[in-house]
Parts: structure tokens; sequence; C-alpha cells
């Protein structure tokens, strides 16, 4: 690694990085270096002169070529890319396609445009600085899952004013997982974040997508201090799923359905363990990469 970097940094008048391989740790929320995994230095060279630029690529070339012949370690090919000038205020949201997760749901955010389906539920999404824009797997679990109660009928029936679902999104981020529940037929939500970011995220997006009297936010966390709600949204970490077993069961009424994701893989068990002993039975389970998500029902 210091070897290649030494040779880009010779052209490199606009500087080098080095990326080492990582695997992720804390439940996806930390990592630490992996020596099995590449290594990707980048090197920045101005792109004013033509000329010069095809010189630096040959020079660096060739010097990695010499490198090679020494069989330290394998070193990639050489690539080249032009990095134009941006706006790096609003350059990212490139990098938020559409999205279409599981049969109907759609994620649009709201600088794209998409041709609606007649089946498509649509959801109109500036995340701002919230959590959960359906980049994330664990997001995306969530959603199929919710997707999948809604065609289950468990979104049709409970204890709303018009005899549909009560939900609680409990970590409510950008408010996406409650907007899905309310267009997949839910009555009424409500979210809860520590965040205060998140609360205005959520109630943003509660307005752009015309949910805003069937969606409310406050900054918190449990107890919610409600009426039990037939569906519980927590797409959180595992850890706090743990902590948590209790206080989420007791905000469903009997029957009712918790769905709960951000669950590294290698802490499945743990959270199991968890919702069994709050009186949960898991009944679904769906699998991501390293991310699972749990669906659990409140016996009646």
């Amino acid at each position: 690694m210091e070897a290649v970097s030494e040779i880009l940094g010779r052209v490199a008048t606009g500087g080098t990085s080095v990326e080492p391989g990582f695997e992720l740790t804390d439940e996806g929320l930390g990592a630490r270096p992996d020596p099995t995994r590449p290594v990707i230095v980048r090197a920045y060279v101005p792109a004013r002169d033509a000329a010069a630029i095809q010189a630096a690529i040959a020079e660096v070339d060739t010097a990695l070529g010499h490198l090679r012949a020494f069989d330290l370690r394998p070193i990639g090919e050489l690539e080249t890319r032009i990095v134009n000038e941006a706006d790096w205020a609003d350059a990212w949201k490139q990098h938020f396609p559409v999205l279409r997760i599981g049969q109907r749901i759609v994620i649009r955010p709201t600088w794209r445009r998409h041709r609606r389906a007649a089946e498509d539920v649509v959801l109109a999404l500036d995340p701002g600085m919230a959590f959960g824009t359906g980049l994330h797997p664990t997001t995306r679990l969530c959603l199929m899952a919710l997707e999948d109660a809604a065609a289950r009928g468990v979104l049709a029936t409970g204890g709303a004013a018009d005899g549909t679902a009560r939900i609680l999104d409990v970590g409510c981020g950008s408010g996406i997982l409650a907007i899905a529940a309310v267009k997949l037929g839910a009555g009424e939500a409500f979210g809860v974040d520590t965040d205060s970011i998140a609360i205005e995220a959520t109630e943003s997006n509660a307005r752009r997508n015309a949910v805003a009297r069937r969606l409310r936010a406050r900054a918190g966390s449990l107890p919610s201090r409600r009426p039990p709600h037939d569906v519980v949204l927590a797409n959180l970490i595992a850890s706090l799923l743990v902590m948590l077993a209790t206080d989420l069961a007791a905000e469903l009424r009997p029957g009712g359905t918790l769905i709960a994701s951000g669950i590294f893989i290698d802490r499945e068990g743990d959270v199991r363990e968890a919702f069994a002993a709050a009186g949960l039975e898991v009944t679904r389970r769906l699998g991501e990469g390293d991310w699972v998500a749990l669906e659990a029902v409140r016996p009646a």
C-alpha cells in the first residue's frame, strides 16, 4: 500500500487518499480494518492539460508494472476517470435513484420523476439528514415485510377511527415506514424518534405524501403513552431491540404485530431470545446479506 501510494503521489498534485478494506462491526454501525480485503488508493491530477495527464498515467502504469514484478502482493490494474467539479450540496442526490421494493412500493426522491403504474404505492421522499431512504437493506426488509403484512390484511383491521390498523413507528427517521404503512392501508400512524431532525423530516415527508392528517410524530422513545397499537415498526439495531423488547411488546394489542429490522445476522439469536422473554412469537423472517428482519406477534 505504501509503495503504491508513493508511486501515485509522484504525479498527484491534487493529493492522494487511501481506503483500507474493512468489515462491519457493532451491528453495522462500526468498522475495523481487514487486511485480507483490497485497499483502494486514489490520486487526483488536474485535468487542464491532456498531454500531462497521459504522461502521468504512463509514468504510474510503468512504475506499477515494475512493482508487480516483485510479487509482494497482488496489485490491480490502474483505472482512470474524470471527476467533474460539482455543487457538493446537491451532488449526493445523483446516488438516490427511483427504487422499486417488493411488488408495489416505489420510492421516488422528490427531485426525480416516475411514471406510476396502476398498482404502485409511491412514496415521495426527501430524507434530509434523517435515516431512511430505502437504500439500506434494513429499510428494504421492513418495507417488504409491511407490503406482505398488507397483502395478508394485517393493516386492514384495527383500532383506527375507520376500523383499520393503528401504527407505531419507533425510530421513525425520515418517516418512510410510517408513510408506507398508511399508503398500504393503515388508518393512522404515530412516529417517535430521539432526534428532532428526524421528527422534522417525518412531518415534512408526511405533508409531501398527503398523509399528514393520519401521521403525527414527536421527539422521544418508549413508552409512547398511547393506546395499544395494531402494528409496531422498529427499524433499530439488535442491542436496542433486545433492550426495548418488553416495551415493544407492551405497545401492541393482543394479536398485534411487531416488524423489527436492523438486526445484524450474528445477533439474530439474541433478539429472538429477548422477544420470547417478552412474550412475543416470531412468525416470519426476512434476510438480505448480513441483515435480518423479524415479524413477531403478541399472542391474543
